[in-house]
C-alpha cells in the first residue's frame, strides 16, 4: 500500500528531536502559552516575512479570530469560494458574518479575481482568498479591488506553508491570515493548532485578546473573548518541523516535478490534466491533486491496486446539505462544480520514495491505456 500521507515515515526521520522537545516541555511542568509557544510565534512570524504571530487552536480558530479582529461580524458579508475545506465558510459564520461564494480559476483552482466585484455590495467588508493545495491564489489584483472598495483582505494559508506570490511569502500580503497546523498539513502538529499573522501591532493585540477570554491581565476581560490557545506541546514540535520545512517543500517539490515527468504522456494523450505552476508563484505542494473526467473509476483502480487517494474536494460548500440556505443552486458556481467532479489527490509527502512515485504514475498510465 502505498498511502496519500503517512506521517508515520515523517516521526521517524526526525523522532530523536520530537522526542528531545516533548522531554523538554514534560520537565518545565508548563503547557499553556509558555516559552515554546513564544519561540514558535517569532521564528514562524520571520519564516512567513510579517512582524507579528499568535498561536491559537487550531486553523479554523485562527480564520475565526482573525474576521474577528478585524471587527467583523453580523451584518458583515465576507467573500470567498466555495472550493475549499468548509473550515474557510464555517469560520465566517463563527463570526457572525455571511459567507458570499464566488467561483475559481480554471488553472491556479484559486479565487477568481474576475468574479469578486459583481458581489460587492454594501455590506461587504473583507475579501478571504485560499491557497488551495499550495498554490497561492492571484493576490494583487484582489489586493487591487480591496483598496477601491475599502475591504480587509485575510489570506487562508492553511495549505501553504513556505508557498510565495512573486517572491514573498504568503501570510504576508495582506491585512491578516490564517495558518492550520493540522497534522498533514506541510506544517503539522501532532494534534490541532494554527496561528494569525499580521504586520499590524493593533490587530495581533486584539487576536492575543480574543484567544484566552479576553485577558489582557489574568481573570480580567476587557474584550468578549474566548478559549483558543496553541498548547505548549505542539509549539516544541512545531519549532523542530520549522527547521525541516524549506527542505520538505523542496522535496515536495521534487516529488511534483518527477510527477509531471512520468505523467506528460498521460496528459496528452488520455486527458489526465496535471496541476500547474503559476509563473508568479512558488507552489509547495500541500497536495498533488489531477484531474480527469473519469475520476471516480480511477480511483478505484488505484485503490485496487493498492495506491491510497483522496478528493479535496467531492462537494462543493454551497452544494452541501447545511449550506443550502446560502443560496447557490447547482450550476451557479461551474467551474467550482467541475472540480469537485474532477480532481483527485495522488499520494504526495516528503518521504514518497521514488520507486514509489514511478509506481503511482505506471499504475495510473496503465488505466489510461486500458491495460493492467
Amino acid at each position: 500500500m502505498i498511502p496519500v500521507f503517512d506521517l508515520r515515515r515523517q516521526y521517524e526521520s526526525i523522532r530523536e528531536e520530537i522526542d528531545q522537545a516533548i522531554a523538554r516541555v514534560l520537565e518545565r511542568g508548563r503547557f499553556i502559552l509558555g516559552e515554546e509557544v513564544a519561540a514558535f510565534e517569532h521564528e514562524f512570524a520571520a519564516f512567513c516575512g510579517v512582524a507579528h504571530t499568535v498561536g491559537v487552536g487550531s486553523g479554523t480558530e485562527a480564520l475565526h479570530l482573525a474576521l474577528r479582529a478585524c471587527g467583523i461580524g453580523p451584518g458583515d458579508e465576507v467573500i470567498t469560494v466555495s472550493h475549499t475545506a468548509v473550515a474557510t465558510v464555517a469560520a465566517i459564520e463563527l463570526a457572525g458574518a455571511r459567507p458570499v461564494l464566488v467561483d475559481v480559476d480554471p488553472r491556479r483552482y484559486t479565487m477568481d479575481p474576475t468574479k469578486v466585484e459583481e458581489r460587492i455590495t454594501p455590506s461587504t467588508r473583507a475579501i478571504l482568498p485560499v491557497h488551495l493545495y499550495g498554490c497561492p491564489a492571484d493576490l494583487e489584483p484582489l489586493l487591487e479591488i480591496a483598496r477601491r472598495h475599502h475591504l480587509v483582505v485575510i489570506e487562508d494559508c492553511a495549505q501553504a506553508h513556505g508557498a510565495l506570490y512573486k517572491g514573498r511569502p504568503v501570510g504576508s500580503w495582506g491585512d491578516i491570515a490564517a495558518f492550520s497546523f493540522y497534522p498533514t498539513k506541510n506544517l503539522g502538529a501532532c494534534g490541532d493548532g494554527g496561528a494569525v499573522v499580521t504586520n499590524d501591532l493593533a490587530l495581533a493585540e486584539r487576536v492575543r485578546l480574543l484567544r484566552e477570554y479576553g485577558w489582557a491581565e489574568r481573570y480580567v476581560s476587557h474584550i468578549r473573548g474566548l478559549n483558543s490557545r496553541l498548547d505548549e506541546l505542539q509549539a516544541a514540535i512545531l519549532r523542530v518541523k520549522l527547521r525541516h520545512l524549506e527542505d520538505w517543500n523542496e522535496q515536495r517539490r521534487r516529488i511534483a516535478a518527477m510527477y509531471r515527468e512520468y505523467l506528460a504522456d498521460a496528459a496528452s494523450r488520455w486527458g489526465l490534466v496535471l496541476p500547474e505552476e503559476p509563473e508568479d508563484a512558488r507552489h509547495v505542494y500541500h497536495l498533488y491533486v489531477v484531474r480527469h473526467p473519469r475520476r471516480d473509476a480511477l480511483r478505484r483502480f488505484l485503490e485496487e491496486r493498492g495506491i491510497g487517494t483522496l478528493i479535496h474536494y467531492p462537494v462543493p460548500v454551497h452544494l452541501q446539505p447545511a449550506y443550502a440556505d446560502l443560496g447557490y443552486p447547482a450550476g451557479s458556481l461551474p467551474v467550482t462544480e467541475a472540480l469537485s467532479r474532477e480532481v483527485l489527490s495522488l499520494p504526495m509527502y516528503p518521504e514518497l520514495a521514488d520507486e514509489e512515485v514511478r509506481m503511482v504514475s505506471e499504475t495510473l498510465c496503465a488505466f489510461g491505456e486500458g491495460t493492467v
